[in-house]
């Protein structure tokens, strides 16, 4: 993090809810102008105002009910240019020489994938000249440039723009200023009590990100531990620490045993199970279907399979419920091809998960959030676990209930023991 008093060179990143008034942007720029006057360096990256998105997709969708992808990305990068070149000209305004750049003016690499591309290089000669000179780049998040056309990085992108700019860069911190202080045992709004971490790990933080917590996205921290970027998660409203995100965590005497067995609950609420019956076992039916969703870009979470007789079986998987049709539709192209019996598909579904690195050392975690679901007559319909985390899927009218439950039993113990 540097020295006290030292330069350092920093990547602010602020969200939508950030910049979603000429009020709310006028802040960020007393923040901004504050951090350079302290004799820093720092490049800031935007998202679109407020639901702006929201609204240019519906405008969308309005000519289209499936917009063309390359026609959807050059609009929707619009909404970044609003937020980029409205802060420029409050730091201007301040005194600053702010100057908003484009994904392509950047430019920002990536790959052809519209809607969900990923980020290949920056050529960052530009952001550099500007911060050598004293300027103060306001990037537009969320997009890049590939092929001569303008792509998306998907929902969440602009913290991965934030994260592989500092990387970029070598910046001393990324932080992502927010709406919220930083990472909470789970969402506040759905437990009023949960408490915020002063710090968690890049592994568990990936887990919490890939599996509901909607603080970082997944793809942002998997960048941030493959460069070593420090992470803080801050609130752009309220004067706080926020949450680092780090590497290891420093025991300073005031950990009890099994204290961090679990760090965080998260959740969704929007999860599809696809049921494929009597799959063959010797037409290779697990990598045709996983490699077909895998090339449509659609994420496959919690796969179950149970054998029916030694040449079949029923193959179970988790999607996100707006790949729910597509999924199916994929599947029912493959079944000539692979014979299998049917495909089943139910929606109406959720997954509730407790992530924590201690539960490596502590065996007997699931087994107790297991115990806790069923004392709150919540059933389990699949399960998944890694060494660090353990997702049930349930319904989603009981997540809510069960997030509480299991947030009331699993920190309750610790508040009582501290």
């Amino acid at each position: 993090m540097g020295r006290a008093g030292q330069r350092r060179t920093i990547v602010q990143k602020y969200g939508g809810t950030s910049v979603g008034s000429v009020e709310r942007v006028e802040r960020v720029a007393d923040r901004i102008a504050e951090t350079v006057r302290n004799g820093h360096r720092v490049a800031v990256v935007v998202s679109a105002m407020g639901h702006s998105t929201d609204a240019l997709v519906d405008l969308a969708k309005q000519i289209m009910p499936i917009p063309v992808p390359r026609e959807l990305d050059a609009l929707l990068a619009t909404g970044e240019q609003v937020s980029a070149a409205l802060l420029a000209m409050a730091l201007c305004k301040r005194g600053m020489h702010g100057v908003s750049l484009t994904g392509w003016q950047v430019p920002l690499l990536t790959d052809e994938v519209h809607g969900a591309a990923h980020i290949d290089r920056i050529v960052g000669h530009r952001i550099e000249t500007l911060l050598e000179a004293g300027d103060v780049p306001v990037l537009c998040g969320f997009q890049g440039i590939a092929s001569g056309d303008v792509t998306t990085l998907g929902r969440g992108g602009s913290d991965t723009t934030a994260v592989a700019l500092a990387a970029h860069l070598r910046a001393d911190v990324c932080e992502i200023y927010t709406d919220v202080r930083g990472v909470f045992t789970t969402d506040p709004r759905v437990v009023s009590d949960a408490r915020k971490l002063p710090c968690v790990l890049y592994d568990e933080m990936l887990e919490l990100a890939g599996l509901g917590a909607q603080v970082l996205h997944p793809r942002a921290v998997e960048v941030a531990k493959h460069f070593g970027v420090p992470l803080v998660v801050k609130s752009t409203f309220e004067s706080d620490g926020g949450t680092e995100i780090v590497s290891e965590i420093e025991d300073d005497g005031s950990r009890i045993e099994g204290r961090e067995s679990v760090t965080g609950i998260a959740f969704l609420r929007d999860v599809a199970k696809v049921v494929v019956v009597s799959l063959p076992l010797e037409k290779h039916g697990l990598a045709v279907i996983f490699g077909a969703l895998a090339s449509e870009r659609i994420n496959v979470d919690v796969i179950v399979q149970s054998v029916v007789t030694e040449s079949d079986i029923d193959l179970s998987f988790t999607v996100q419920e707006d790949d729910a049709l597509r999924t199916l539709n994929l599947v029912q192209y493959l079944q000539d091809r692979l014979g299998f019996r049917d495909v089943v598909l139910e929606t109406g579904l959720g997954k509730v998960s407790i992530v924590g690195a201690g539960m490596i050392s502590n065996p007997g975690v699931a087994a107790e959030m297991f115990g806790y679901l069923a004392d709150a007559s919540i059933p389990i319909r699949m399960v998944s676990t890694s060494e660090i985390k353990v997702s049930c899927i349930i319904a989603a009218d009981l997540v809510d209930t069960a997030v509480q439950a299991l947030h009331a039993s699993f920190f309750t113990a610790i508040e009582t023991a501290l």
